[in-house]
């Protein structure tokens, strides 16, 4: 067979479903032998919108999610959605077709050393020199994307090699149990959470990576310890738990930071670093923090372990429980009563423009607890992080990691083409849903039925938001936007707006019941951040 046949029978071997992606030149052959292939490939308008998609994709799985470029301006156009997987430990595996390796030597046409760029944003770059490398580079792209911490991989595929005659095949899958968490470890864990007097719970993606959610809230039952979660953790603990605290992130003083200075332990269960510096919730690095995770923890000035506890998280929470004295209360009740009261205060507030907090409890109503929200970054993120409820975790995609813009459209198609019977909604600001717009042609032509609530404001809220906090004034973030309506309409989608708040929750469920692709434009009052920056600036809780 060729090396082009031989590569996608090594891809259906890894279980792939879909690639997302452009065709290009150099990558003709595959692109051909995928006709043959029961996978199916995702044509997509930019490949940035792949690359989210593939991400979304693996964020949702746990498995690799595929994205295929040609050579050139498309591999470079991967890279913003390759970054983000790898620093959101979303597994992905990236593929770009490339010129003849009689080529790669000199100056050529649209030739860039795509193995040495990707180098700097994946786990695994490597470029196919040869037809018979090509089970081993397949099968190790595959294994390092899913071995945690989990991230992205690259590979490139000269044509020339793509054309070569080889007579190979896949290399089996074996699958790599977690380790077992040392005995002593335990012990010792164990030993910390009994005798202290106020612990906290800060848990990560890593919970949700390692299937461990159920295994927490029984640890935080048990044991009576509240729990905060990362943003890209919404839902391991379910908001509804009694000791659920809601998100942690927020970079100023809030509920969650309140009980980050009145611990004396802090128990870090699936924490990934790169979404929330360990010195924004331990700035007097005299607590002591226990580490929890299937991989050893990041070295941090402000997270330094007391005890590192490494291994499959779902055994070393059962075990350490097992061992562990509960307690009788704890003192952060108050914490989580009062965002109770601030998540409930607007929910009959029909001020228009529309308030955040109304958009918000509007949605979850509007949303049943197994729907999907996909959000993008910009101001919206931080509201939505802080107050849509979760009751199960990835029912709540947020990009903390590098966190760029313009994931959720993309990421919102993705999520639809796994969960059909679920209904997605992609929540984003008006910047970052005309980043990867061109994606509802995508929605509409596969036939994914996605929504997309966008948050309009004419501006770049989040900047607009810090500018003012920090300077008083803004500087250069307004802009115009198209009619939205219309905008949807000429894509074939229905385009919908709020021009009331009343209108708002009946918009909503309209859209729903459509069953098709959806753009509803809400005017959203931002006057609402500088007013929670004030408010967080004179926090007090008596606790």
């Amino acid at each position: 067979m060729k090396a082009a046949e031989l590569f996608v029978k090594c891809l259906e071997n890894e279980g792939v479903e879909f690639i997302f992606g452009i065709p290009g030149e150099e990558n003709l052959d595959v692109m051909d032998a995928l006709l043959e292939s029961p996978i199916r490939f995702i044509t997509t308008r930019h490949e940035q919108g792949a690359a989210f998609m593939a991400d979304v994709y693996g964020r949702l799985t746990g498995r690799p999610g595929v994205c295929l470029s040609t050579l050139g301006p498309g591999a470079t156009n991967l890279v913003t959605g390759v970054a983000d997987a790898n620093m959101d430990h979303g597994p992905v595996v990236a593929i770009a077709g490339q010129a003849s390796t009689h080529r790669l030597h000199k100056e050529s046409h649209q030739v860039l050393d795509l193995k040495a760029m990707f180098e700097q944003i994946t786990k695994y770059s490597s470029r196919l020199l040869e037809p018979e490398i090509i089970p081993e580079v397949v099968r190790k792209a595959f294994k390092v994307s899913q071995t945690e911490k989990p991230g992205a991989c690259f590979i490139e595929f000269p044509e020339n090699i793509a054309l070569m005659d080889v007579d190979l095949d896949p290399l089996p899958i074996k699958n790599i149990q977690q380790s077992e968490p040392p005995t002593e470890r335990i012990v010792r864990a164990a030993d910390l959470i009994s005798q202290s007097e106020n612990p906290i719970i800060l848990a990560g993606n890593g919970v949700v990576r390692g299937k461990a959610w159920t295994h927490l809230s029984e640890f935080a039952k048990r044991l009576n310890i509240p729990v905060t979660n990362t943003f890209m953790a919404k839902g391991v603990i379910p908001f509804r738990h009694p000791m659920a605290l809601g998100s942690a992130g927020l970079q100023s003083n809030d509920y969650v930071s309140i009980g980050f200075d009145r611990a004396d332990l802090v128990i870090c269960i699936g924490y990934d670093l790169v979404e929330y510096h360990p010195y924004l919730w331990h700035k007097s690095r005299d607590r002591n923090i226990i580490h929890i995770d299937s991989v050893t923890s990041e070295v941090d000035e402000a997270y330094i372990v007391t005890v590192g506890v490494v291994g499959d998280i779902k055994h070393s929470l059962n075990k350490i429980a097992d061992l562990t004295t509960p307690r009788k209360g704890h003192l952060l009740r108050p914490l989580r009563e009062a965002l109770i009261e601030e998540m409930n205060q607007n929910a009959n507030d029909n001020s228009y423009p529309v308030k955040p907090q109304k958009l918000i409890w509007e949605l979850r109503t509007a949303m049943s607890l197994e729907d999907i929200v996909i959000c993008d970054v910009g101001a919206h993120k931080m509201w939505m992080a802080r107050m849509f409820r979760c009751e199960q975790p990835n029912t709540c995609i947020i990009s903390n990691g590098f966190a760029s813009m313009g994931i959720a459209v993309p990421g919102a198609i993705a999520a639809k083409l796994l969960n059909p019977d679920k209904n997605v909604i992609a929540v984003t600001g008006d910047a970052g849903f005309l980043m990867n717009s061109q994606e509802l042609e995508t929605a509409v032509r596969i036939n994914t039925p996605i929504i997309v609530l966008i948050w309009n404001d004419s501006a770049y809220g989040l900047i607009e938001w810090k500018q003012m906090t920090q300077f008083g004034r803004s500087s250069n973030i307004k802009f115009a936007n198209p009619d939205f309506v219309k905008y949807a309409e000429s894509f074939g989608a229905v385009g919908l707006r709020v021009e009331k708040t009343e209108d708002l929750l009946p918009i909503l469920r309209k859209a729903i019941e459509l069953n098709k692709v959806c753009i509803i434009d809400c005017p959203v009052d931002y006057a609402e951040n500088l007013k929670l920056t004030e408010k967080l600036g004179e926090m007090v809780v008596t606790i």
